[in-house]
């Protein structure tokens, strides 16, 4: 497989990566979420606080078992089942029930490829392994141990452990949405980690914790400590805890350090043999996934540490207008009521009034104030550097219509086409799966076209994941201001970038979200917690 050419195709021509033939089984779906059979499992508190507000819980307090239950539970507990009908056949009136688990994060087709799993030291647990069972509520006991020394190796030495309670492991299984999406879950899987991981780091921050995201590790290492096999599932990023500031913790200088290898560290460890539950009694392999997984695994620390703090210089046309959004301080909110009211609106958007204030605060709160700590910048990481945030506008009051960009640092927007440019963003859309003339504010989260050069394969999954946990917090912003957001990946990015003159920057639209007013539509729902 010519891997750039793959790339190029899974998001600029994607026919050309998803067979013509490809049948989707859907009596034979894989379950949303993995099941290990015969290994130890702790039970979680299902009494989880219904209210995350600043000042709703104690961040000194000592993490037990409880508390990390009910912080496992709101970044990727089941937090409610939808029940919807899937047409068998357009001859006849056929239906299939589908009853679907749904989770505070968005997932492309609500098919949640992703897993968690987690490296735990506190009180009521042994010290050890987990993976995060999200269909029980529990933890189920894959490794025990203590790893601190294997983990930091892994991680190139690039984390202080014994600051840390724990760790979190995001990983991917592959048949879990390639069975539908084939060789497009590649670009679903990045973007479905980072939501994932963006709702991780809000989450800690509501409980207390600091975290920070490695995504240079030696992979081989990684999931051979939880056991995984790399042809089916691969670990995308490590995230630890702790209580303390991630300066005292996150190492920035590693010069110098011991040469490790994968398969040094891999001798270590006995390795592991569980069963788990997939339900489809086919699982069909998908080689281009795990070819382009393999390309960004690495074997040596030996990488890049860091990242530049732009690639590209930024480029404006002359005479472009621009538009001052005024300092909006970011209103207090509960988080758990934020996580509640976020879905995906779809067919709900309606019209509705939406103002320069409510616009500034929901750019500000999801780009200009993105700052987590992670190994390709340092403690103050600043993904504002790599990613942009552009916007078409249409009858928000203040500002005039037209397709802008957003720069953080002077809280402006710049116009770079002028008019109302839904008609052309509908047609940028290939199923009309949202009526974008109900939606005041449609943004592109935009980033190079060449990722981050000097990690190969890796930038591509590096891009992707940072690009989800900017959409993951743009979607609670929203909620936050009254707003619902829809993730989109089904639109041709090329009329898009046109829109706001990327291909002059060297940069691509990587997704896109309307924001705006909606209607739910009656439903029955009900939380699952005590």
């Amino acid at each position: 497989m010519d891997l750039k050419e793959f790339l190029r195709n899974l998001h600029f021509d994607v026919d050309k990566v998803r067979p013509p033939d490809w049948h989707v089984d859907w009596e034979d779906a894989p379950l949303p979420y993995k099941l290990y059979r015969g290994l130890p499992a702790f039970p979680l508190s299902a009494e989880v606080p219904l209210t995350l507000a600043p000042d709703a819980l104690v961040p000194d307090a000592e993490v037990d078992w409880e508390r990390i239950g009910h912080f496992l539970w709101y970044v990727y507990g089941l937090s409610q089942f939808s029940h919807s009908a899937l047409a068998l056949s357009e001859q006849d009136f056929a239906a299939l029930p589908v009853y679907t688990p749904r989770r505070f994060v968005p997932s492309g087709g609500a098919l949640y490829p992703s897993e968690l799993y987690t490296y735990l030291k506190i009180r009521g647990l042994p010290r050890g392994v987990y993976h995060y069972d999200a269909a029980h509520h529990r933890l189920v006991l894959l490794r025990e141990g203590d790893f601190d020394s294997y983990l930091e190796r892994a991680l190139g030495r690039g984390c202080d452990l014994s600051a840390c309670f724990g760790t979190l492991f995001v990983s991917t299984m592959y048949w879990k949405n390639f069975y539908k999406y084939c060789n497009f879950a590649a670009r679903l899987q990045g973007l479905d980690a980072g939501v994932l991981m963006g709702q991780a780091l809000s989450v800690a921050q509501r409980f207390g914790f600091t975290c920070a995201v490695h995504y240079q590790f030696l992979d081989r290492a990684v999931n051979h400590l939880l056991g995984l096999d790399w042809r089916e599932e691969t670990v995308f990023a490590v995230m630890p805890l702790s209580q303390q500031p991630a300066q005292v913790w996150l190492t920035c200088d590693r010069s110098g350090g011991e040469c490790v290898t994968a398969s040094g560290l891999c001798d270590q460890l006995p390795p592991l043999q569980h069963r788990h539950f997939v339900r489809s009694r086919t699982v069909k392999d998908c080689p281009a996934l795990v070819e382009l997984n393999q390309a960004a695994a690495w074997d040596v620390t030996e990488w890049t540490r860091w990242v530049q703090a732009k690639e590209d210089k930024e480029w404006a046309p002359s005479g472009a207008a621009t538009v001052s959004l005024r300092a909006t301080a970011a209103p207090e909110h509960d988080l758990a009521a934020a996580c509640r009211a976020r879905h995906s609106p779809g067919t709900d958007f309606i019209p509705g009034k939406v103002d320069a204030a409510q616009l500034a605060a929901l750019l500000h709160q999801t780009l200009g104030s993105f700052v987590y700590a992670n190994d390709l910048d340092g403690s103050q990481g600043q993904p504002a550097s790599r990613l942009s945030l552009c916007g078409c506008l249409y009858g928000v009051e203040g500002i005039p219509d037209g397709a802008y960009v957003y720069e953080p640092a002077r809280r402006e927007l710049l116009c770079l086409s002028p008019g109302d440019h839904r008609h052309w963003l509908h047609q940028a859309m290939p199923l009309p799966t949202v009526n974008l003339f109900q939606v005041p504010v449609c943004l592109h989260v935009a980033g190079h076209r060449h990722h981050l050069r000097p990690f190969g394969a890796r930038g591509y999954r590096i891009q992707q994941m940072e690009a989800g946990m900017l959409v993951q917090r743009l979607l609670l912003a929203a909620c936050t201001l009254g707003m619902g957001g829809h993730p989109l990946l089904g639109f041709e990015a090329l009329p898009c970038d046109q829109l706001y003159r990327l291909p002059q920057q060297g940069k691509t639209s990587l997704i896109q979200v309307p924001v705006g007013p909606y209607r739910p539509h009656p439903r029955l729902q009900g939380g699952l917690h005590a």
